[in-house]
C-alpha cells in the first residue's frame, strides 16, 4: 500500500481539517487538497501555495483543533521529540488521529543492507555507509541525532493510544526508487530474511 492509500484509508471524511508536518515538495498535501480536504502543509522548505506554510513544528503557531495531523518520514528528524508530539496532541481534536510513515534507521542489518546493496549497479556516496566494512560504523554516524524506532514507539505511547501499528517495506521505493522491487522486498520481510526498515502508524489522542 502506498503512502496516499494509507493515509486516506484512515483519514475522516472530507472536509475534515488536517495538518501535514514535514510535507517536502507537497504532493500529498494537493491530493488531499483535490480531495476536499481542509489541509494544512508545513515544512521549513514548504513549495508556496495557500495551503503552505514554510515553517517548522516548533515554529507553526496556527491553532487547531485538528481532525488529523500526518506526519511522513519526518518524525525521526524532530529535534525534540515529546515536545513535538506534545505539541501535535494539543493540536487534535479530542477523538484526532496521528498517521505516520515513518523510517526506522535502526533496523538496518547486515542481511538487509546486501539486499539493498544488490540492487545497486555501482554504489555511490547515498549508500556507501552500507558497504561491507563501512557498516554499521558508517551507516550509525550517518544517522547520528535521528530518532529510532524504539524512542519514537516510547514516545508516541506518552501521548497516543495505539490503533495501528505495522512494519512496512521501505527500501525499494524510498531509496531504490524501484516500486517493481516492493513485492520482493515483501517477501523477503515475511519470510525473515530482511528487516522492514519503514512502519506505519495510527494513534488516537490519549
Amino acid at each position: 500500500m502506498n503512502v496516499e492509500n494509507f493515509v486516506a484509508s484512515h483519514l475522516p471524511e472530507p472536509p475534515s481539517r488536517i495538518l501535514e508536518v514535514g510535507c517536502g515538495s507537497g504532493d500529498l498535501a494537493r491530493t488531499l487538497a483535490e480531495g476536499g480536504y481542509t489541509i494544512t502543509a508545513i515544512d521549513p522548505e514548504a513549495p508556496d501555495g495557500a495551503i503552505f506554510r514554510q515553517v517548522s513544528l516548533e515554529g507553526f503557531s496556527e491553532q487547531g483543533p485538528f481532525h488529523a495531523v500526518i506526519a511522513s518520514r519526518s518524525l525521526h528528524h524532530v529535534p525534540d521529540l515529546a515536545e513535538g508530539l506534545s505539541k501535535i496532541h494539543a493540536l487534535l481534536a479530542p477523538d484526532g488521529m496521528l498517521i505516520l510513515n515513518e523510517f526506522a534507521w535502526d533496523r538496518m542489518d547486515e542481511e538487509t543492507a546486501r539486499w539493498y546493496l544488490s540492487h545497486v549497479p555501482k554504489p555511490g556516496h547515498e549508500n556507501e555507509s552500507l558497504i561491507p566494512g563501512r557498516f554499521p560504523d558508517a551507516w550509525i554516524a550517518e544517522h547520528e541525532g535521528m530518532h529510532d524506532a524504539t524512542a519514537m514507539r516510547r514516545e508516541l505511547d506518552r501521548f497516543f493510544r495505539l490503533r495501528l501499528f505495522e512494519w512496512v517495506p521501505y527500501i525499494a521505493e524510498n531509496y531504490l526508487e524501484r516500486t517493481d522491487l516492493i513485492p520482493e522486498e515483501q517477501s523477503l520481510i515475511k519470510s525473515g530474511d530482511i528487516h522492514a526498515v519503514g512502519f506505519h502508524y495510527v494513534g488516537t489522542r490519549g
